[in-house]
């Protein structure tokens, strides 16, 4: 027993020393990367007509005979290559309608706005405005005013150029999110997905009360009657009060003025309290277009039509790509850990 625990011993530290060297060399390697210029993210397209036929040629496969599944299958491969033959022969490229799909899963910050922007610049720069649509799958419960006002901004070029934007909600579009929801052509939401809260909030705690019991002064310089107007752990004023309500107030109406441009047969009043709906309500308060998933939405999109979902996807570096793989880790052995039984956790 005495061998087998110093042996125990012996392992643990290996294995930390070895954890310690790859800690240290990834780190390094992520620093040598840094200094150098960024490395640029790539453009991502993936046929969704194929990668449905896939899944149903899956199921086909169990549920057919092997003889007449193989045989559909070299019949459909076959009229594939013609038609592609064909398009290479002649030159020209196809007069299919095209449907270009891409995702926003907003956060707080709006942060995908980054790549939803390189996305929406690539399929500008081939899209026949004249033929195509674009499918927007939305799903964001807001955030930060000027994050979200970029990523709707980013909306408004595909509908300046009268292109057709159909804007699918599965879960939620609201604050924010319905900021961008409302620049679609059309807004399609499952039954089930919350849409709205068409309201502005700021919520902050104060420190001060709790500073002056402990005697420690806080103090801050300011040029500007308005500079800052509510502090974390200043004293704060009526008039800082009345001046940040007031600028709430006028993101409200701005939020207000938009939505009713976009969407002109809202009624702006009765919407814009701050509530949110489930899709079916949504509906009928004119939020919404349609109740339909957005995977309906992209089978019947396939069905006259090439569809393709975009996306941008950044290189990580070294480091970067360790560091989500601990986060993973950790996050993997923390649920672990939660989920045990008081049992497990003493046996």
């Amino acid at each position: 027993m005495e061998f087998i625990a110093e042996y125990g011993m012996f392992l643990a530290k290996t294995l930390t020393f070895t954890v310690a060297v790859i800690v240290i060399i990834v780190t390094a390697v992520g620093s040598a990367v840094k200094s150098k210029k960024e490395s640029k993210g790539s453009i991502s397209v993936l046929h969704l007509n194929k990668e449905i036929n896939d899944l149903g040629d899956e199921i086909k496969h169990v549920v057919e005979d092997e003889e007449s599944f193989k045989k559909a299958k070299k019949e459909s491969q076959k009229a594939e290559k013609k038609q592609q033959k064909e398009k290479k022969k002649n030159k020209t490229s196809s007069d299919k309608k095209r449907y270009y799909v891409f995702d926003f899963n907003g956060d707080a910050r709006a942060s995908q706005v980054e790549n939803m922007r390189k996305v929406i610049t690539a399929v500008l720069s081939i899209i026949r405005p004249e033929q195509d649509e674009v499918i927007l799958r939305l799903e964001s419960p807001g955030g930060m005013v000027h994050g979200y006002g970029l990523a709707a901004s980013q909306l408004a070029r595909i509908k300046k150029l009268n292109i057709p934007l159909t804007i699918c909600v599965d879960k939620v579009a609201a604050s924010g999110g319905y900021m961008m929801a409302c620049l679609g052509s059309k807004i399609v939401a499952a039954p089930f997905a919350y849409i709205g809260s068409i309201g502005v909030l700021m919520q902050l705690p104060n420190f001060n009360r709790l500073l002056k019991e402990k005697n420690v002064d806080y103090e801050m310089i300011t040029a500007g009657e308005y500079k800052r107007t509510l502090t974390i752990f200043g004293e704060n004023t009526d008039n800082g009060r009345e001046k940040v309500t007031e600028e709430i107030q006028q993101t409200h109406d701005l939020f207000k003025e938009f939505v009713k441009e976009n969407r002109p047969k809202l009624d702006i009043d009765k919407v814009a309290t701050g509530e949110t709906w489930f899709g079916t309500k949504a509906l009928d308060q004119n939020l919404v277009d349609e109740i339909k998933t957005s995977d309906e939405c992209i089978v019947e999109a396939c069905k006259d039509a090439d569809v393709y979902l975009v996306s941008y996807e950044k290189k990580l570096s070294m480091a970067d790509r360790f560091g989500k793989v601990m986060e993973s880790a950790l996050d993997t052995t923390l649920l672990k850990w939660l989920n045990k039984t008081p049992k497990d956790l003493t046996s």
